[in-house]
Parts: structure tokens; sequence; C-alpha cells
């Protein structure tokens, strides 16, 4: 009876102990805390002003503190905003979300594929092309700029919609989380189960591959809308009408007219907070599987 007495609070105190080995001396824990919150302070504090300054007008926006509020009226901000010059903002957002959304689901369905392609299916070259791959994620896109621009205008297509499509449908990073998400979660009985059963390879990848991969799948979108709604080089390379600039390239045009028009500053801190909410939204909605897609595929590389 002793013994069992003795055994729950001697499981207990290995528990503690090893929780605290875990958690590390105290101190660590404080100074991890402060750097940390360190960091929060020097991410939120730029989104702070943010939100301060789209609620003033263009002289307290120089003339008041920057970091608190004065003679706030963020409503009559916003309908100058949407209502400027013809309603052009809300055409930038409707282009950016084109680019974004288009671009983000396409370049999201052909990394799924490849991505399962190199890792299930055993072909030569494979590793090859995945190295070839491999390469592109660390090319910078504005070492790329130049050349798709001179292509597209061989190809006329350069001032269009298609010229920040095609290059954004393209996610070398994409290919490679997925592939080594295939090669980890996906197991390889479960495909030939499927296929003594009858169903064809597409079936296979429709029914079965894309369901596993939701996680990997959900990261890899996420990463190219970002990617594509921040882009500004490869608008501003490939367009020259107005019409077809999103957020980023709208603003900064904006900037180069403010100091004859000084109402476009405020407009442009405006425009800037209105651009973040659907990328906050989008990763508050999407963040459990961004970071389960994350840890899985950092299992198996």
């Amino acid at each position: 009876m002793t013994a069992t007495m003795e055994r729950p609070t001697t499981t207990v105190h290995t528990r503690r102990k090893r929780r605290r080995l875990a958690d590390g001396p105290l101190s660590t824990r404080i100074i991890l805390t402060a750097v940390l919150g360190l960091i929060s302070i020097y991410f939120l504090v730029p989104v702070y002003w943010l939100i301060v300054s789209a609620t003033k007008n263009s002289t307290d926006l120089f003339g008041s503190f920057g970091l608190w509020f004065a003679h706030p009226q963020l409503l009559s901000n916003l309908g100058d905003l949407f209502s400027f010059d013809s309603h052009i903002y809300l055409r930038w957002g409707l282009n950016s979300i084109v680019y974004a959304g288009g671009g983000a689901l396409v370049a999201t369905a052909l990394a799924a594929g490849a991505g399962y392609g190199l890792a299930r299916f055993s072909f030569r070259g494979r590793e090859a092309v995945f190295n070839t791959i491999l390469a592109g994620v660390m090319l910078p896109q504005t070492a790329l700029a130049l050349p798709l621009y001179l292509l597209f205008t061989q190809a006329d297509l350069a001032n269009s919609y298609w010229a920040v499509l095609l290059p954004s449908f393209v996610s070398p990073f994409g290919v490679y989380l997925c592939r080594i998400y295939a090669d980890a979660a996906v197991p390889p009985g479960l495909l030939e189960a499927a296929r003594i059963d009858g169903a064809s390879e597409f079936a296979i990848f429709r029914r079965i591959v894309l369901r596993i991969m939701s996680p990997a799948l959900v990261t890899v979108f996420l990463f190219q809308f970002v990617g594509i709604w921040n882009n500004y080089f490869l608008p501003l390379v490939m367009l020259s009408d107005t019409k077809l600039y999103p957020i980023t390239l709208g603003l900064t045009s904006w900037q180069g007219f403010a100091s004859r028009q000084p109402l476009l500053y405020q407009l442009e801190v405006g425009g800037a907070l209105v651009s973040v909410i659907p990328l906050m939204i989008l990763i508050v909605v999407l963040q459990r599987f961004w970071r389960s897609g994350l840890t899985e595929g950092s299992v198996k590389a």
C-alpha cells in the first residue's frame, strides 16, 4: 500500500524536475521573455504608428506627436481614400487580390503536383530536377525582373495582368516544401492499396494526396499570397498603366506627387493601413494550418 501511495508522488516529482530542466533556469526565462518582448515592440510600434496616423488630417500628421491621437477623423479619411481619383484605390485593391489570389492558387496547385511527383515517383534525373528547383529558391526575384520584362515584351505581354500573374505561378519554395512533406506524410502503402482497388493516378492525387498534404498546401498558399501582395519591383518593371497597378505600386506613385498635393500624404498612410488588413485576417485564419505544415515539413529533409 505504501509503495502504491509513493509511486504517483515520485512520478509527479519526476515530471516537475523534467519540466524545470526543459524550461531552464529562472534567469534564462526572464532574459528570454524580455528579448521576445523587445522584439514584439519593435514590430508592433510601426503598426501602432500607422493606426494613429491614419486618424489624423494632413496638418496634424506632421504637426502633432506621432504616437498619439489628434482630432481623430478616421472615417472621413477613409472616405477620401476610397473616392480619390475616381475610386482608383479600390481598383488597385482589386488588382492586388487578382495578382495575389490567382497567383497563389495556381502556384500552390503546381507545387503540390511537382512535390508529390518528386517524392513518390522514381525517374531518371529526379534529383537533378530537385536540385535545380532548390537553386531557384536562392535566386532573388529582382535579378529575374529585367530578363522577364524583355521576354514579356517580345511576347507582347508587358503592361498586362499576365505580366505579373505568370511569374507568380512559379514557387520553388512551394515545390521544395511539398516534396519533403509528401515524402514524410504520404505512405507508399496507402498509394499501393488505392492502385490495387483500381483508382487512377489522378484520382489518387485528387482524393487522397491533396487531403493528406492540406497543411503544407495552406502554408505554400499563405507564403505565396503574402509574397505577391507585397511585391513591388516586378509590377514596377512590368506595368506602366496606372489602372493595372497593385496597391504597393499605387501608393508609391502617390508619394511622388505628394510634394505638390499634400493630401496624398494622408491618403498614402490610410491606404497602407487598409492594405495590411487582408494579410492580418489571412494569417489569423490560416495560422493553425501554417504552423502544422512547417512543423511536419521539418521532420524530414
